[in-house]
């Protein structure tokens, strides 16, 4: 386990899924309010990995230039900053624009019937 995560379980746990989990999850909204697109969200996962694997080196002995950790990071976190970004862009245009689109679940938007 150790060796896909580039470090213990409870680390990962904590620091990668919890805590910087939610600034990836921030960093997405962030996003979408400027009506960003989503790539940018993306962008911002990678770079909160930057700081995830930094930390995982500063506190409990990672490897701080470990590629594998920090693709796998860069990729959970990503995950997290999209999940963000549809969720407040779908949230968005439905509230913005409540006389073309209605929700369609919390992901997604669709255009409303005609009366």
């Amino acid at each position: 386990m150790e060796a896909v995560f580039d470090t213990t379980l409870g680390p990962f746990i904590g620091l990668t899924l919890v805590i910087f989990g939610g600034c990836s999850f921030l960093a997405g909204q962030a996003v979408a309010e400027g009506w960003r697109p989503a790539w940018m969200a993306v962008a911002a996962g990678f770079g909160v990995a930057l700081f995830d694997r930094f930390l995982h080196w500063g506190l409990f002995s990672g490897h701080l230039w470990s590629l594998q950790g920090y693709v796998l990071d860069g990729l959970i976190l990503s995950a997290y900053a999209l999940l963000g970004h549809r969720l407040t862009l779908a949230a968005k245009m439905v509230r913005q624009y409540p006389w073309l689109y209605e929700a369609a679940g919390p992901l997604a938007w669709r255009e409303r019937a005609p009366e």
